[in-house]
């Protein structure tokens, strides 16, 4: 599937962006974030996002980000956002010279949570591949392209049909910086069905 004009959608469109066959550039603006609640009580709903929509249950989406962070809570990654309340996303947050949190936030009837490990300050450019099973998605990461890690599964709660899923970056404080989205793609669902423990008939 290409990534265009003609199959993307912009929640929240920003002021400077470039899109080709090859590349998606955004240009973030000073205070932008995606935050429901919790913990911190205040509702932040204006990054921008690029999507596309689908009601296929089963697929796979990667993408590469490259990035030029310098300042706290400068970040940029993937996206499902169905609407202000449900959405996940997953991204490289820049902390300080030291490191930058890896994480992911799902987001859930209008609260968040999130997820973080730790990682060199001077990592500028990831892989993710987001996978959906029906309302369960895996979102993976890797530094090269080739070897996958698991960062999350997780349950979207209104992930019942169509969803909207793509790309976003957002500047929380005062600052900007640029992010490139590049080899973006849809493939079969790389998430395959569970083969290993078997339920606990007593719960189902």
């Amino acid at each position: 599937m290409k990534f265009t004009d003609k199959t993307l959608k912009w929640t929240n469109e920003p002021a400077k962006y470039s899109i080709n066959d090859n590349e998606i550039i955004i240009t973030t603006s000073p205070h932008s974030d995606l935050w429901q609640k919790t913990y911190y009580k205040f509702i932040n709903d204006n990054a921008p996002m690029l999507q596309t929509e689908t009601d296929e249950k089963y697929f796979s989406f990667i993408v590469k980000a490259s990035f030029n962070t310098s300042h706290r809570f400068d970040q940029c990654g993937i996206i499902v956002y169905l609407d202000s309340e449900n959405w996940i996303k997953a991204s490289i947050e820049y902390e300080n010279q030291t490191f930058q949190n890896l994480g992911s936030v799902v987001t859930n009837l209008g609260y968040s949570d999130w997820a973080t490990s730790n990682i060199p300050a001077d990592i500028k450019e990831i892989w993710y591949r987001l996978s959906r099973r029906e309302n369960d998605f895996k979102i993976e990461y890797s530094f090269n392209g080739a070897a996958y890690n698991q960062m999350r599964i997780c349950h979207l709660h209104k992930a019942d049909n169509k969803i909207s899923f793509g790309i976003y970056a957002c500047s929380p404080e005062d600052s900007s910086f640029k992010a490139v989205f590049s080899e973006m793609n849809i493939v079969e669902c790389l998430w395959y069905a569970h083969d290993g423990q078997q339920p606990d008939s007593n719960l189902l």
